[in-house]
């Protein structure tokens, strides 16, 4: 019996899910070496691609919620493929647009269609089909998936600038996205829903949750994680490129990266390589373990590892290390504080619920990529947005531990 119920855990949801998440953001990871080629082309300041991209992922931080009520109220499926409809439009015509404002403007659309195919809706529909036993290790392995597309993402987009235009690639990732949609017919299950939350309405749940103190700090919490993660994605690879460029040459890591811009590439494959083990891994302990330690453990090593990293000289083996340790700490966040969510709260309203914490991961992306692009501008590094970094980070790890993490059913809150 055990063993019939293991196997169960792969069901077409998950699958389906982690299929789509995949693509949603191998294309999503890839923005970032974007960067230095667009600006080049154009003759843009840092900061014009970086504001972009902050509004991409401002825009992906208000969707979430959007996509999900709508998911909870008109289906799953209707939501995600009006996602993914979205991301291939919002791409296809930004690879002929030409000003800062056009990119920026389109980056909405984009930000919109990475809500629709991203954590929001994908990882509600598998919490709420999977069995209680099984949804911590299922919101990983979903997480994972995602991670998977950073993996493969970057060096499929590095290898095809090297061979022709952005505005070209831009076109193909286009394609890619709305082919996306033959995925979406596997989402279709029955949702393992207790009666009181079926008949539990959006308004009421939202009230419960905004009166708990608990939900304000996971609110507060997530907020570094996007930060940081946003950051990194988007600045890495010309970080990397500036930093590094006068030691490459001889090192080890240059036998794998012909480039600097290589190198870059491969630094986010990693993190997204390390990030699928580090997903499992936290959604599996999430069972085990008390959720809120395990993410404050998780900030407070994040924190570490930007200190050493940033106080020590750069170099490609510096570049590596940092991209795994980081990656296995990436998006370990995301099944912990959804899992937390579902558990708390419920599972009928969890994509809504989990889509209004990931808003404040998303005004953190948000702050991260201007900040980024903007400091950049004005001191010529990125020294200070590390700093900052550090600092939020630091916050988060502290701010997880007063959580209460008892469903809320069970527990009376503490009058105001």
């Amino acid at each position: 019996m055990n063993q019939k119920n293991n196997t169960n855990i792969f069901t077409p949801v998950l699958i389906g899910g982690s299929l789509i998440l995949l693509i949603s953001f191998a294309i999503r990871s890839t923005f970032g070496l974007f960067q230095i080629p667009i600006a080049d082309e154009f003759m843009w300041a840092r900061s014009e691609f970086s504001m972009a991209i902050a509004i991409q992922n401002l825009a992906w931080g208000i969707g979430t919620p959007i996509f999900s009520a709508f998911a909870e109220k008109f289906g799953d499926r209707k939501a995600i493929t009006l996602g993914l409809i979205l991301y291939a439009i919002g791409v296809f015509i930004s690879s002929s647009a030409s000003s800062p404002e056009a990119h920026q403007f389109l980056n909405i659309l984009i930000g919109f269609g990475i809500a629709g195919s991203g954590f929001g809706p994908i990882l509600a529909v598998v919490g709420r089909t999977a069995a209680p036993e099984k949804r911590s290790l299922a919101l990983g392995i979903t997480t994972a998936a995602g991670s998977a597309g950073q993996v493969v993402g970057p060096p499929f987009a590095a290898g095809l600038l090297d061979i022709m235009p952005w505005s070209s690639v831009f076109i193909i990732f286009a394609i890619i996205s709305i082919l996306t949609i033959v995925l979406v017919p596997l989402l279709k299950s029955k949702p393992k829903i207790s009666k009181k939350e079926i008949e539990e309405n959006l308004s009421d749940a939202l009230k419960e949750a905004f009166k708990d103190p608990t939900y304000t700090m996971l609110f507060l919490g997530f907020f570094s994680c996007g930060f940081q993660l946003a950051f990194i994605t988007a600045h890495f690879p010309a970080f990397i490129a500036e930093s590094s460029s006068p030691i490459i040459q001889g090192s080890l890591i240059s036998i794998v990266c012909n480039s600097v811009a290589s190198l870059g590439a491969l630094s986010i494959a990693l993190i997204g390589l390390f990030n699928i083990i580090g997903s499992i891994t936290a959604g599996a302990m999430g069972k085990y373990y008390t959720k809120k330690y395990l993410l404050s453990t998780i900030y407070t090593g994040r924190t570490i590892a930007a200190i050493i990293f940033i106080m020590l000289p750069i170099t490609p083996t510096s570049v590596v290390i940092f991209s795994i340790v980081m990656g296995s700490l990436w998006l370990a966040t995301v099944p912990l504080t959804s899992g937390i969510i579902g558990y708390i709260y419920g599972l009928k309203f969890m994509g809504t619920l989990y889509g209004i914490v990931f808003l404040s991961h998303q005004i953190g992306s948000f702050v991260g990529v201007w900040l980024g692009g903007l400091f950049y501008d004005i001191y010529g590094s990125y020294d200070i947005v590390w700093w900052v970094g550090i600092g939020v980070g630091a916050f988060s790890a502290i701010i997880h531990l007063p959580i209460k993490e008892t469903p809320l059913s069970e527990r009376k809150l503490t009058p105001a």
